[in-house]
């Protein structure tokens, strides 16, 4: 039964896969070793989920003072690429972690995995099959049924050991014959029931090129290749909990030098997103997102694009925990975590994403100051920067309106703001395009005595507004960026296909913002908070000529208020 994970921000949940390690290493276990792996197959981009498997398989060895792999667990050629094999580890180096000299392929294990399947042949315990595949699963029965073994399940030894031979050395189709493990067709785990171990696949292997033309299956050299690799604890996701007694079963017909214990904790699933590969390669193949990093994407790649921190998600992946029971984190918990470190490293700076234009009439018209700001309130070591101030600006025309109702506190005819490290400022006259009618600039007077000076009583001045100075802005592209599904569970079945969930909205691109100059310099991927706008960081694509910035989070956050609530209660 899966649970809607609602735990306040801040409580680490109880870990029981540190549980069970602590108990090895009080009864000497493994020896008191502690030595895991990270094992993506490279058939796509890392997501999210993969992260809280990154951060966990690391973590612990960093923990317990042991040793972590990145293995590729590359066995189906036909799928894999060296793109994905580079991105896999761009993507675990950009999240802090080492796996120094242990980089490791279950490619690199071929031969030594053949000779196992020949152990497993001599000892009786495989044999070649020639049913097809849709044979095969004909006769593998049901849940409520037995399966029917094969006809060539008791083939001699020999026999077996002759074809598998000539099956390695390529006498055979594709997919005429396989290799299958004999063990039990009436199990009640339908894994255990002469699962396939090796296929006849002609494909070039990124790494071997045509040396093979077999290919060992997953289940298999999955557990053979912890074995060799000496892993001690094989922490997988809860998919997995069905295929242990197959992982178990390989290990102990084998003459494999250690025996590791496979652990599963419960997958990350996550509101309003997909964490499907398949599903995301659609997106992808089909164009409706720009590709793998586009930053709506819950890929790794696409939230380093987006600018999501690597600490902050390591965060995340530490307060959502690790149990047995599978539950849904709410979307809104990410952004939280992004936000409370953002908030407290990220710079602040002026961005104007719908300027209107204001004139100061009574600013000397040449004169330029050089107005003091500090970078972040909450990390006075970050410093201060200037900003120029001139007699023509820009400010957000939404921050302007003609006949305001109630409660609209900032700008309008006769009203006063004060503009940021800077004066107040009055509203004398809206000049309109006579064309549209659409007010194109605000004619105000400054109150030059004003910096820095309390508000006078009985003078209402309730709002800061932000501004960028006229003669000194940077013309940028800003965008914005929504929930890529409309629905929490984009893959429901009354969702229909989850393409059909997809937010219309999820982008929004602004041309003509005005932002601080200093910004033009900033190198992509650095990050900032536009003040009163949200966080956002220089896209990959950003030249100096055309920033484009990317929104990470807005400010508003609606976990807080969640967290907040449940903790009143």
């Amino acid at each position: 039964m899966e649970t809607r994970d609602t735990k306040p921000a801040g409580e680490m949940p109880s870990h029981f896969i540190r549980d069970i390690i602590d108990a090895d290493q009080t009864s000497g276990k493994h020896g008191n070793r502690v030595h895991t792996r990270f094992p993506p197959e490279p058939n796509g981009y890392l997501h999210i989920g993969h992260a809280k498997s990154i951060c966990l398989n690391f973590g612990l060895a960093l923990q317990y003072g042991g040793l972590c792999n990145l293995r590729f667990d590359d066995t189906n050629p036909t799928k894999e690429e060296v793109e994905y094999v580079e991105s896999i580890q761009e993507d675990v180096r950009w999240l802090g972690f080492d796996w120094e000299e242990r980089l490791f392929y279950a490619s690199d294990y071929f031969e030594q995995l053949y000779r196992f399947a020949e152990e497993l042949i001599v000892n009786g315990k495989a044999y070649v099959c020639d049913l097809s595949a849709e044979e095969v699963r004909q006769l593998r029965g049901t849940l409520t049924e037995p399966g029917r073994e094969s006809p060539y399940r008791d083939r001699p030894v020999e026999e077996n050991l002759d074809l598998f031979r000539r099956m390695r050395a390529g006498e055979f189709e594709d997919g005429s014959r396989t290799l299958r493990a004999r063990i039990d067709m009436s199990s009640p785990n339908l894994n255990m029931r002469d699962p396939v171990l090796y296929r006849i696949l002609r494909a070039e292997h990124h790494r071997t090129g045509d040396a093979w033309c077999i290919y060992p299956m997953y289940d298999y050299a999955h557990p053979l290749s912890d074995a060799l690799e000496k892993i001690t604890h094989s922490v997988c996701t809860l998919e997995f909990e069905d295929h242990r007694p197959l992982y178990d079963w390989c290990l102990d017909n084998v003459s494999v030098p250690y025996k590791p214990q496979q652990i599963e904790f419960a997958r990350l699933n996550m509101t309003y997103t997909v964490m499907s590969k398949r599903k995301l390669l659609r997106l992808v193949q089909e164009g409706r997102v720009s590709g793998w990093d586009d930053p709506r994407m819950p890929t790794i790649a696409g939230m380093r694009r987006r600018g999501y921190p690597p600490e902050a998600i390591r965060t995340f992946c530490e307060r959502i925990g690790v149990a047995k029971v599978p539950s849904t984190v709410d979307f809104a918990f990410l952004e939280h975590c992004i936000r409370e470190y953002l908030n407290r490293h990220a710079p602040r700076v002026m961005a104007v994403l719908e300027p209107l234009r204001v004139v100061l009439t009574n600013y000397p018209q040449e004169k330029i100051e050089w107005l003091e700001a500090e970078n972040n309130p909450e990390d006075p070591s970050a410093g201060k920067r200037l900003l120029p101030f001139g007699r023509e600006l820009f400010m957000e025309r939404e921050d302007f309106m003609e006949d305001p109702p109630k409660k609209f506190y900032r700008l309008a005819p006769g009203r006063e703001v004060r503009l940021k490290h800077a004066y107040i400022i009055r509203c004398d006259e809206a000049v309109k395009d006579p064309a549209t009618g659409k007010v194109v600039e605000l004619r105000c007077t400054a109150d030059l005595e004003s910096r820095g000076a309390e508000v006078p009583s009985g003078r209402s001045v309730k709002v800061t507004c932000h501004w960028v100075s006229a003669a000194h802005a940077v013309p940028a592209e800003v965008r914005l960026y929504e929930k890529l599904f409309l629905k929490e569970n984009p893959e429901s079945a009354e969702g229909g296909d989850f393409v059909e969930n997809l937010n219309p909205d999820s982008l929004k691109v602004l041309e003509g913002c005005m932002v601080e100059p200093g910004l033009a310099s900033a190198g992509p991927g650095r990050i900032f908070q536009f003040m009163r706008q949200g966080y956002f960081n220089v896209d990959a694509g950003s030249r100096a000529d055309h920033p484009v910035f990317n929104r990470t989070v807005s400010l508003k956050d609606t976990w807080a208020k969640i967290a907040q609530k449940q903790a009143s209660q």
